[in-house]
């Protein structure tokens, strides 16, 4: 696990100082955020708990849009056709990641620079309360003995759902029908309307729901149960096999134009790397279901090249994609 920067808080303030001059021209109007994916979910929570701290820091609006679709390709190819000034900003998700990979678009966030990796989720497959299962071993034995029948909640190839489903199905098989939705945000509304029977989110998702009984978790993607959902056990109870692949979750992220000046690269790093260290959202992610990261620069970069190969390799070995990541130039982790 990645130790969190809790030290950026005094670095960023007092390289803030030394960017007076630049504060100065920049921003000197509102920015344009892009969350790649839909409304209430885990992205969505995340960068509109962030962004009020980044504001103040700012001393500027930074005005939100949700662009789903795509498994995120529409929101991030928007953002990079627009102006590199650093008033356009794309709050994204793992995904793109794995784009080539899955032959959803030639790019990846190595087309973009990384302003902070602000944290990583935990991950629970969770259903509705009347549902009749009480753990992930007791749904896997009725999709075994009925294959077809359950209804699976996903947001894509390359989605969340989908890289927890090729990981199930490199130990084990889980024959299930996939309901796509633009978001975890709509998945988790048509779970609680019981309209799909389960599906893996991240936690930060639905923490509310499932420790006030909305929802019912029947597994967490951890060898050992988590603090934050007591009783729920570990995905390993279900399937040993399953922790070769662990650990293992989803992560947000701040990026903008590869081609921004430096200067407002610098700026924006520094503000986010102060508002994801403060006290206010550092208590948010943790009620939330999140780690924090705050990573930049070169530890950045060395995350999402470990976070793609780990991925990457392991829905290859599992068969769920017919490309070999080393045809991609993606080294074995």
């Amino acid at each position: 696990m990645f130790k969190p920067l809790f030290t950026g808080l005094a670095v960023a303030t007092g390289s803030l100082a030394l960017a007076g001059s630049a504060l100065a021209d920049y921003p000197t109007r509102n920015i344009q955020g892009t969350i790649q994916w839909g409304a209430g979910g885990a992205t969505d929570n995340v960068v509109r708990s962030l962004t009020p701290h980044v504001e103040e820091i700012l001393d500027t609006t930074i005005v939100l849009t949700n662009r789903p679709g795509g498994t995120g390709v529409i929101g991030m190819n928007h953002v990079m056709r627009q102006r590199p000034d650093g008033y356009n900003l794309l709050f994204g998700a793992e995904n793109p990641q794995l784009y080539p990979l899955m032959g959803l678009a030639d790019f990846t966030y190595d087309d973009m620079h990384t302003v902070n990796i602000i944290g990583q989720g935990l991950v629970v497959i969770a259903t509705h309360p009347d549902s009749p299962f009480d753990t992930f071993t007791e749904l896997l034995e009725h999709a075994k003995d009925n294959p077809g029948t359950l209804r699976m909640g996903g947001t894509g190839a390359g989605g969340l759902p989908s890289t927890i489903h090729a990981m199930i199905n490199a130990v084990d098989e889980l024959d299930v029908r996939t309901v796509t939705f633009g978001g975890d945000g709509p998945g988790v509304t048509a779970l609680l309307g019981e309209h799909i029977d389960f599906m893996p989110l991240s936690l930060s998702a639905v923490a509310e729901q499932i420790r006030g009984g909305r929802l019912k978790g029947l597994a967490v993607l951890s060898s050992e149960e988590l603090e934050e959902l007591p009783g729920v056990p570990p995905i390993t109870e279900a399937l040993p096999e399953i922790e070769s692949f662990l650990p293992w979750g989803p992560f947000w992220g701040v990026f903008v134009r590869k081609d921004t000046p430096d200067e407002i690269k610098t700026i924006l790093e520094e503000a986010y790397q102060q508002a994801v260290a403060s006290e206010g959202f550092q208590e948010f992610l943790e009620n939330f279901g999140g780690v924090t990261l705050n990573l930049s620069g070169e530890e950045a970069q060395q995350y999402l090249d470990n976070w793609q190969s780990v991925t990457a390799w392991s829905m290859y070995e599992a068969e769920a994609v017919d490309t070999s990541p080393e045809e991609l130039g993606i080294p074995r982790p």
